[in-house]
């Protein structure tokens, strides 16, 4: 497959989940795209246990916001990944050996350009519905604008057109932690120690950007971690920082670290107008899709200005784009805790897209 680098790569794999029925008509495939620390186990509804749930599983099963009693929900592992799409720690079957940092930069047009390989591969022509939040959302905007014709309708949560120099920032920080652990190795460690110190922090770095201060002080406040008083040493002190060590370190079990360079590279160049001149020119095929917009006014990683300015873009283009900012003290992981909010959005958003469009159920 052409990457945008110039690059190709091949073979690849991307894998994937599904949830519900694809119906005979092939008219009811919604594509869910995951964030930066997700994969392609969205939900829990088809398992015969409930000890792994899925990232997204409040909203993707029967009656919930993606019901699976209606649709036939899908969601893959991005590439670059490394739940079991092909990534920096995939086999390169030319040196028997993981690719490393010879694996190719990729960016999120290109990881759409694989899901479409994958909704090819599925026999499906047009999604009812394609939605994500974060790194999600971008995916979503980016099918928009590099398959307009196979979309009726799309859901940018939580996302923004562009990286930010703040977005980009804080991915360097986290970026630079890996290099900084010594077990790193210029990212050839697959036979040795992992760096598994530089990505907690790396981690760790990531998962405040996701809270508010607000939540922060709702669940933490300054509470003190088995202790009733300072320690006066290095050692944890306070409830927050116990619960940071914790998300970092079981971060590192499950995921590839230089997987988490190329797919915070991927989201720094992204910027739905390259290669458009603006973003009116980006979206301007686009027309036809009917939009919504979701932002949490808590937000501080992808905040409600980015929102507001795609709502203008697309109104501009002549979209039917409804926009809500939802009022929540969660902060940018919102959109995944606001679950009665969210499931009343959008399913009274997807029936009304299958009314409008007259599609067959």
């Amino acid at each position: 497959m052409p990457l945008d680098s110039g690059e190709e790569l091949g073979p690849i794999q991307l894998a994937y989940e599904t949830y519900g029925q694809l119906n005979s008509e092939k008219s009811n495939a919604i594509l869910i795209s995951h964030a930066l620390s997700g994969d392609a186990h969205a939900s829990s509804c088809q398992s015969q246990t409930t000890e792994n749930p899925g990232w997204w599983d409040d909203c993707i099963g029967p009656g919930r916001a993606f019901a699976t009693d209606k649709y036939f929900v899908i969601c893959s592992n991005v590439l670059g990944g490394c739940r079991g799409s092909t990534g920096p720690s995939s086999i390169n079957l030319r040196t028997n050996k993981p690719y490393g940092l010879s694996f190719p930069v990729v960016t999120i047009s290109d990881m759409v350009r694989a899901q479409r390989h994958l909704i090819d591969y599925l026999g499906i022509d047009t999604l009812l519905a394609i939605a994500g939040g974060s790194m999600g959302g971008m995916q979503v905007l980016q099918w928009t604008v590099s398959y307009p014709e196979r979309v009726y309708s799309a859901l940018p949560i939580a996302t923004t057109a562009r990286h930010s120099p703040m977005l980009i920032a804080f991915s360097e920080v986290g970026r630079q932690a890996i290099y900084a652990d010594p077990n790193w190795n210029g990212g050839d460690y697959y036979d040795g120690p992992r760096p598994n110190a530089g990505l907690a922090v790396a981690r760790m770095v990531g998962h405040i950007t996701y809270l508010s201060e607000t939540s922060m002080h709702q669940k933490f406040g300054r509470r003190l971690r088995k202790r009733e008083r300072f320690g006066y040493d290095f050692d944890t002190d306070f409830e927050i920082e116990s619960y940071l060590r914790y998300r970092g370190n079981k971060f590192t079990e499950r995921f590839d670290a230089n997987s988490y360079l190329y797919v915070t590279k991927a989201m720094d160049y992204f910027d739905i107008s390259n290669g458009h001149g603006d973003l009116v020119t980006a979206f301007a095929k686009s027309a036809d899709i009917t939009y919504l917009v979701v932002s949490f006014t808590s937000d501080w990683l992808y905040p409600t200005y980015h929102s507001k300015e795609l709502v203008g873009v697309l109104t501009a283009v002549g979209a039917d784009v409804s926009y809500c900012n939802v009022q929540s003290s969660w902060g940018h992981d919102a959109f995944l805790l606001e679950v009665e909010t969210m499931t009343s959005m959008i399913s009274n958003f997807l029936d009304r897209v299958v009314k409008e469009k007259g599609i067959r159920l």
